[in-house]
């Protein structure tokens, strides 16, 4: 599967449908303004019109990347591709309506609504038309096995049996890809051996699916396993790997059972999306768009505090650190430098309340979080957000791991800037209070929304203008 391919294939179809919709809706609104006073030619050689095919497709297209159109083009529903469209068209069309239409000839407040609902017409029934055909075709080559998502099986027995033949030999295909099977519990023999290779134990899922490109695992383990599963799970949480289980009776009865086929095997459907795909977007504009505002705005702060440092204590003005970022990928955190040269050798320290290490100058950083600014650098690069878990050195996840293994749940998310922990609890001197802190931040990703940012932005906002930072 190429999904650059396939993604160019929507992108292209998209610019198409915009021209066309376009241009008929140029031709549409002279006409209606002009009736019979207007011929072909003058139309075609009004500049506007070919000022509207330039930037106009170029506006849907953004839009539709905002609204996550070009993610995951190999599994696409098409019964929500169609609401997807319809609203995102809706939106559109009212944003080229309020600022580009309102203030063309007015004729009456019947033709606008009538504009409005040929634009909206045209640019949602060719866009739908495109994309239904794409992703019809793309459909019936997964259901005949033409194109597949690699899948491992987490199970051995005969549940992991009955799922493997159950989805293999299904039709239409949902598309698996079954490349191998992982055991949860070590036994002699393991009867999933007959039909496909056994790849390790569960611990290597990590390994297998960067190594084998997994894009699906299934749980397919047997009663007396159970307890399992939530040891499976931890292990393959911060990927992005979909993960599917066999429910029991007690799942159906409460509703669980999350299925995007009629047919098909059912199956409980975990999703690696924390958010929806046009929070994503929007939320990765907001840290674009804030960090290269905020680093304007702040331009004097930073000489005024580079000059601070540099006067509080020699050496250097910025201090950087190895972090762990997203899924455990280590990046260069930047802050200004608040301690003294020479203040952590050896073993790493974690700062308390009253630490002679750090510096007058640098306990007044600390309090208002101004040492945190030269990070919306590192925001513009992309390997933090303004909001999100705050990273910390391996060293110490490690020890973390050790007392709260659900710890990695943070990892799922780039790090930020601030977050709830930091606007709750503030900084941690040591492992146990990194340890009560981290119930703020688990809170924060399985509620992952814009408004949860927005409402953690203000929060840090009041901190520093109140210098209550601890």
């Amino acid at each position: 599967m190429n999904r650059q391919i396939q993604q160019a294939k929507y992108l292209f179809a998209d610019w198409i449908s915009a021209i066309v919709a376009w241009a008929l809706f140029f031709i549409y609104r002279k006409y209606s303004v002009a009736h019979d006073d207007l011929s072909l030619i003058e139309i075609f050689s009004d500049v506007k019109l070919y000022y509207g095919i330039i930037i106009i497709p170029l506006f849907w297209l953004i839009l539709y990347m905002i609204a996550g159109f070009y993610r995951k083009v190999f599994r696409k529903s098409r019964i929500r591709e169609l609401s997807q469209i319809f609203s995102t068209t809706f939106i559109g069309v009212t944003i080229i309506f309020f600022t580009l239409i309102l203030d063309d000839v007015v004729v009456s407040y019947r033709s606008y609504l009538q504009s409005f609902l040929v634009l909206f017409g045209l640019q949602f029934i060719l866009t739908a038309t495109l994309h239904l055909i794409i992703t019809s075709r793309t459909v019936k080559k997964i259901h005949k096995k033409i194109i597949g998502f690699n899948t491992i099986i987490v199970g051995s027995s005969d549940n992991a049996v009955d799922i493997f033949q159950n989805l293999d030999n299904q039709y239409p295909s949902a598309g698996n890809k079954f490349i191998g099977f992982v055991n949860a519990k070590i036994y002699d023999k393991y009867k999933l051996a007959e039909y496909l290779p056994h790849l390790g134990n569960y611990k290597d899922l990590p390994r297998l699916i960067r190594d084998l490109s997994v894009e699906e695992v299934v749980i397919a383990v047997e009663r007396s396993e159970t307890e399992l599963i939530e040891n499976v799970i931890a292990e393959i949480e911060n990927t992005e790997v979909v993960i599917k289980l066999i429910p029991i009776m007690q799942d159906f009865l409460l509703g669980s059972v999350k299925t995007t086929a009629i047919f098909g095997e059912p199956l409980i459907q975990i999703s690696p999306d924390l958010m929806p795909a046009w929070q994503e977007s929007l939320k990765r504009l907001i840290d674009v768009t804030v960090s290269l505002i905020a680093i304007f705005l702040l331009s004097p702060v930073y000489v005024i505090l580079a000059i601070g440092v540099k006067r509080s204590s020699p050496g250097p003005i910025l201090y950087s650190q190895e972090r762990a970022g997203l899924h455990g990928k280590p990046f260069r955190m930047y802050k200004f430098r608040s301690m003294y040269m020479g203040a952590e050798k050896g073993t790493p320290q974690l700062s308390s309340e009253n630490d002679s290490r750090i510096t007058r100058f640098g306990k007044l950083m600390r309090k208002t979080r101004l040492d945190e600014i030269p990070q919306f650098f590192t925001v513009l690069k992309g390997e933090m957000s303004l909001v999100g878990p705050r990273p910390e050195r391996q060293y110490f996840i490690d020890q973390i791991m050790k007392k709260a293994p659900h710890y990695r749940l943070l990892q799922r998310v780039k790090p930020g800037i601030t977050s709830w922990g930091q606007v709750k609890f503030g900084y941690a001197s040591n492992v146990d209070e990194m340890v009560q802190r981290l119930k703020f931040d688990i809170l924060y990703v399985e509620n992952m929304s814009l408004a949860m940012d927005f409402k953690i932005m203000a929060y840090t906002v009041l901190t520093v203008l109140k210098g209550s930072g601890k």
